[in-house]
């Protein structure tokens, strides 16, 4: 079963935000805040802007 990959940029950086948090609240890695909030507000242009 294959699954659908979007060409939606700012659906795939929201995809990789969700990834990151998933993990960092599961394990005890380190992530950045600042380097979130950047992937955050990026993700957040691009899906209003509709890219």
């Amino acid at each position: 079963m294959a699954v659908p990959v979007t060409r939606n940029l700012g659906m795939l950086l929201l995809g990789g935000y969700l990834i990151l948090v998933g993990i960092g609240g599961l394990t005890p890695l380190g992530i950045p805040a600042l380097a979130m909030a950047v992937l955050a507000l990026c993700a957040g242009v691009l899906i209003l802007a509709g890219r």
